[in-house]
């Protein structure tokens, strides 16, 4: 398998997002290594992936790819933190398998309440007509954020070189984004959110700044999950684990450390088919 480990410390898995590809999330990956040992990946349908290139893959399977992920550095249980589309992956995981889960952390994550806009509902079923639109759109939806969060022009200008190098380098495939952007159509989580045991922390930007998922839809799961509690990452909204990414991964550490050792709630067994 293709995984990445980096650092040393408790044990964390990160999910990236829509896009699939581990690299995107390079920033967090060396603020939280710093704590952390960070176990991270790309999506199974990615090429990269041990077998990967499959079409519509379900939540189930790419949980269990985490747990895939365990196996293979023989690791019994770690945090989980999923940021964005990766969310909603790291909760179907928690739910189905609470015992492998210390903490769960869950990055401006779609709820149920999460709708795709018009265009996009539009660009997911005809992905190479109008998924090129979709990349050409993103620049001028994150500009605001990026100017807010990196405020100095030369590090924002570094920052762009940084994201562009990136996406040579692991190029995005249109057809998996949209396939993944699927899932997201009648999303409930509400079976997943109900078997949660862990420590959950609900992490979001500003109101007002994350033009991709609402920051009202994500903070949801703090009344959907049992206990759970929120972070807010200032003058960020949906990249702040990206743009800001020693203070998320400073927002990590204090929670991981605030609940380690707990007693966690009395949940489901732990069985893989325990959300069936």
């Amino acid at each position: 398998m293709n995984v990445i480990d980096r650092g040393s410390g408790p044990p964390l898995i990160l999910i990236p997002g829509i896009q699939g590809r581990w690299e995107y999330l390079r920033p967090a990956i060396d603020a939280l290594s710093a704590s952390f040992r960070v176990l991270t990946f790309s999506l199974r349908d990615e090429p990269s992936w041990r077998g990967g290139g499959a079409r519509d893959v379900s939540f189930d399977e790419y949980a269990d790819q985490v747990g895939a992920v365990l196996d293979e550095k023989a690791l019994s249980r770690a945090v989980i933190c999923g940021v964005s589309f990766g969310g909603l992956i790291a909760l179907r995981f928690a739910a189905r398998h609470p015992a492998r889960t210390d903490a769960l952390i869950l990055v401006s994550t779609p709820s149920a309440g999460f709708r795709l806009r018009r265009r996009h509902e539009i660009y997911v079923r005809l992905p190479w007509i109008l998924g090129p639109l979709f990349l050409i759109e993103s620049p001028a939806r994150l500009r605001p954020e990026l100017r807010t969060a990196i405020p100095d022009a030369r590090a924002r200008r570094r920052f762009t070189r940084v994201a562009l190098q990136t996406l040579v380098r692991a190029p995005l495939s249109i057809s998996r984004m949209a396939a993944r952007g699927r899932l997201l159509s009648n999303l409930d989580v509400s079976a997943d959110c109900e078997r949660i045991a862990a420590p959950t922390l609900i992490v979001t930007g500003e109101r007002g700044l994350d033009y991709v998922v609402p920051v009202d839809t994500s903070s949801a799961y703090t009344q959907r999950i049992r206990g759970a509690q929120s972070a807010v990452i200032e003058r960020t909204g949906h990249l702040g684990s990206i743009t800001r990414p020693d203070v998320f991964a400073s927002v990590v550490r204090a929670f991981v450390d605030a609940h380690a050792g707990r007693e966690r709630v009395p949940a489901v067994q732990d069985t893989p088919d325990a959300a069936a």
